[in-house]
């Protein structure tokens, strides 16, 4: 026969083509990982038998979309991810500031070095009473634990990538006649994109946690419930499966930002440039 799709041979290479496709997807990988970690969990829960103590995924799971559909997890779950997009802004447009005012001056940049060597270490939920003592129960107390929580790593990483930046593409942008935000903007941040967003990742994965930590000691933030307080009020009340359907959803949106949101940034930033793999 002359069909080359009735040849084993043909046939079994086309498969090994197709096999080694699906494995080289980075999806693919993911959704195997996530698979086999539910798989333990669900294994894991059946074998201790103490849905009070560990629910199992399943039962996770179920939890998870009763709160979506009859408790507003949903609008918890906005409102926290508001509070920390403003957190998350503001800090970013003073690390760029800072950053920017220590390329150009030694003054600055060893102030800047010596506050990152100060505050870096010092984790951000330490700052809440001060906060609450300063600022009340709300929203405000909850931006400067964010800000803290994202300005310094941020800066850290963005420092280090412009003092990566080759002299020569320094000097190109010299004899342009770039100074100040210009030369910043057009040379130092396309130069140092990737460790910028290596900062962005750390910073913002600092803010997720720092928020969520937040939200379980003091919760409210404009009258409204976070995603903290959903799995601190659920935790009171002994509603163990709802505690890991919130923290699940912790998990989902932290999930999505990485394997989406950045992704995304890169694919059309460093990876299309050329200076990431």
């Amino acid at each position: 026969m002359s069909d080359l799709s009735l040849n084993p041979s043909t046939s079994a290479a086309a498969w090994k083509s197709l096999r080694n496709s699906v494995w080289n997807s980075p999806a693919v990988r993911k959704i195997l990982v996530l698979a086999l970690l539910a798989l333990t969990w669900e294994l894991a829960a059946r074998f201790n038998a103490k849905p009070i103590l560990f629910p199992s995924f399943v039962e996770t799971m179920t939890a998870l979309w009763q709160a979506i559909t009859t408790e507003n997890l949903l609008q918890a779950s906005w409102v926290s991810m508001s509070v920390l997009l403003k957190g998350y802004a503001i800090a970013l447009a003073l690390a760029l500031v800072l950053v920017s005012l220590a390329v150009a001056s030694r003054f600055v940049r060893e102030l800047l070095q010596t506050l990152i060597s100060m505050f870096n270490p010092l984790p951000a939920i330490a700052l809440l009473p001060v906060a609450m003592l300063w600022f009340g129960l709300g929203e405000k107390s909850l931006l400067v634990v964010l800000v803290h929580a994202v300005l310094w790593p941020f800066a850290l990483a963005a420092l280090t990538g412009f003092d990566s930046v080759p002299e020569t593409q320094r000097l190109v942008g010299r004899n342009y006649g770039l100074r100040g935000p210009s030369y910043v903007a057009r040379i130092l941040i396309p130069a140092a994109l990737p460790s910028i967003l290596y900062g962005l990742k750390i910073a913002w994965a600092f803010a997720w946690r720092t928020l969520i930590a937040a939200e379980l000691v003091f919760g409210v933030s404009s009258s409204n419930g976070g995603l903290g307080w959903f799995i601190f009020r659920n935790r009171n009340e002994l509603f163990t499966d709802k505690v890991f359907a919130g923290l699940a959803m912790v998990i989902i949106i932290g999930l999505a930002v990485e394997g989406i949101v950045f992704r995304i940034i890169e694919s059309v930033t460093v990876r299309r440039w050329g200076m990431q793999r």
